[in-house]
């Protein structure tokens, strides 16, 4: 079939198992109604140390999601009760944190932007490799802090700025800022750099690890998102440098 994944990922080449903080298994929910792609899908995955579950629509995705609490989910775009798009507000009422990694045989700027406006945190395109999804899993994973303990004591402050790298918790004059994990990451990347200018290529391959296909609007996109919430009536942290990119610094008092 044209959407069929094209490999399997080599045994030898497997990177080092991810678990959750507490050290059980990262739990993913797959999400495709054509029974052949879930399958390998399902097994790529239970193969990287993962419990897996499966859903052919948007009900039963939905049931899943209650029942098995994912950490990530793997989402197609088109299932046979319902888009893609609206059962990912489903999954954020049920799982707030959830990653989302959309699968869509579209490959248009615009339906790629569509999934990431919605608040999915990353795609891939039909046909795909096996080895593509299971690294932007672990990427987004990675993103969301989900694989790793908790330390307190990390911090990165710029001006009045504040991210807590373990705690997931941003503040800015100390009131909180709400984040996806994708925007938390783009933040985190920026406050690591502070008063350095990073090109939209710098970002796309520290943030996403994936280029995009070099699709630099994905940036664009973010960074609008990140100056809504960290800037919105405070004096601008975030600028844009014409042909160079962005850089942050800490607000004039």
């Amino acid at each position: 079939m044209d959407s069929a994944p094209r490999a399997r990922p080599a045994p030898h080449a497997r990177p080092a198992p991810l678990t959750r903080p507490d050290g059980t298994p990262i739990r993913v929910l797959v999400v495709d109604d054509e029974p052949d792609l879930t399958e390998v899908l399902a097994g790529v995955l239970r193969y990287e140390g993962w419990q897996v579950r499966t859903a052919g629509d948007v009900a039963t995705a939905l049931a899943q999601a209650g029942d098995f609490g994912p950490d990530a989910v793997v989402l197609d775009v088109m299932l046979p009760d319902g888009n893609g798009l609206t059962a990912l507000r489903g999954l954020r009422a049920v799982r707030p944190d959830v990653c989302v990694l959309f699968l869509t045989a579209r490959d248009s700027v615009e339906d790629r932007i569509s999934g990431l406006t919605a608040g999915g945190d990353d795609y891939v395109t039909k046909p795909f490799s096996l080895e593509e999804v299971v690294a932007r899993l672990r990427g987004l994973l990675r993103r969301a802090g989900m694989t790793r303990a908790r330390d307190d004591s990390a911090q990165l402050v710029v001006g009045d700025l504040t991210l807590d790298e373990d705690a997931r918790e941003v503040t800015r004059g100390g009131e909180p800022v709400e984040l996806s994990p994708t925007e938390f990451e783009l933040l985190r990347y920026l406050m690591r750099n502070p008063r350095r200018v990073l090109s939209k290529a710098q970002i796309l391959d520290q943030v996403w690890s994936y280029d995009f296909g070099g699709q630099a609007h994905v940036v664009e996109l973010y960074i609008s998102y990140l100056r809504r919430k960290v800037d919105a009536g405070r004096e601008p942290m975030i600028h844009t440098v014409r042909g160079a990119g962005y850089v942050l610094k800490a607000a004039p008092r």
